[in-house]
């Protein structure tokens, strides 16, 4: 369970390092910084596929019905995640890097804490030990990129930067959370589908008033294509095969395997955009492995609800019910016919 848990993390920081290699090369060598456009893209992938699927369903779990019952509830999932996303990437224009990797990491505890309150999840000591290793590692590798020289200068207000940080962190735990609870209690589809009719409406507004001149500057050429395609289908297999993970496992765990996704994006970088290499580098990847594995290790529990107390009862009802206690201490009796009508009952 905990090397297929491993490899399933490692898939998703994949997938996230190919989002984080296409938009920085979109950036670096094309000048493109269009955010919500990509996130428009995928949120239409999603809608063509997850959404037509619910439109074919019928019964309780239609596309209607759904909408009937809980539309109100996806609309706050749609937009914690479109601007989870948006406030993440515009955070890069007024802090630096080093900022956001470590900030980033907020977005942990704030799911531990929504899993013990929403999910009821449970954890136990070796559950934060494993945390407190996995922030280390993090650290480690912010310290291998000031070395290294990484850290971008500093943003036009710090200050602003980091509150994007902080918020956008926290609205990544509020959805998943959100995915969690209803990928393990309702579908996967039913999750997607929604995601991706209220993630269109959402980011196609936002992207009408905040991107359209940048939209409009863009010099079209079929590198500037691939590049889109590239991190649309990255992103698209990283939103369609994270429910799969997280039934598996749990949104804490996700979040921890996929930390390392920062340090495949930096193998990249060493070949596309020339980065210092650090032996740090290796030394995080290891610390948080370790962190990861320790958290996987051993099961979160899960609370069970607290029971009602039941009303005593007295008289006629107590006597039934003492009635139905003797009932149930009463051996079971089989009557069997034979043939001339005799009757043979026998006890167990």
């Amino acid at each position: 369970h905990i090397l297929k848990t491993i490899i399933l993390g490692q898939m998703l920081s994949l997938f996230i390092c190919g989002t984080a290699v296409t938009s920085q090369y979109l950036a670096e060598q094309y000048q493109v910084n269009t955010p919500m456009f990509q996130s428009f893209i995928n949120y239409s992938l999603l809608l063509l596929v997850y959404t037509t699927m619910l439109a074919f369903r019928t019964g309780s779990d239609s596309l209607w019905q759904i909408l009937k019952q809980r539309w109100w509830k996806y609309i706050f999932l749609g937009l914690a995640d479109v601007e989870a996303n948006y406030m993440i990437v515009k955070a890069y224009q007024y802090t630096t890097l080093t900022s956001v990797q470590l900030l980033d990491c907020f977005g942990i505890p704030v799911l531990m804490a929504l899993s013990w309150f929403i999910l009821r999840a449970r954890y136990r000591l070796i559950h934060f030990l494993a945390v407190a290793i996995c922030l280390l590692g993090v650290g480690t590798m912010v310290g291998a990129d000031i070395l290294a020289g990484r850290q971008d200068s500093e943003g036009s207000d710090v200050v602003i930067g980091d509150v994007l940080v902080l918020l956008g962190a926290s609205l990544y735990a509020i959805s998943n959370v959100s995915e969690e609870y209803i990928v393990k209690n309702l579908s996967r589809v039913e999750f997607l589908g929604m995601l991706g009719l209220f993630g269109t409406i959402i980011s196609g507004l936002q992207l009408a008033i905040v991107e359209h001149r940048e939209i409009i500057r863009i010099q079209w050429n079929w590198k500037i294509a691939l590049l889109f395609t590239v991190f649309a289908l990255c992103m698209f297999g990283l939103y369609s095969f994270m429910p799969v993970v997280i039934k598996v496992t749990s949104a804490t765990s996700v979040n921890l395997g996929i930390l390392t996704a920062d340090l495949y994006s930096l193998f990249f970088g060493l070949f596309l955009f020339f980065y210092k290499f650090s032996g740090l580098y290796i030394l995080s990847f290891i610390i948080i492995m370790v962190g990861f594995i320790l958290y996987c290790s051993t099961p979160t529990l899960t609370a069970e609800p607290t029971a009602l107390p039941q009303p005593s009862s007295t008289g006629l009802d107590n006597a039934a019910l003492k009635l139905e206690e003797n009932d149930a201490e009463t051996p079971a009796v089989t009557v069997q016919f034979t043939r001339g009508e005799t009757v043979v009952v026998s006890t167990d």
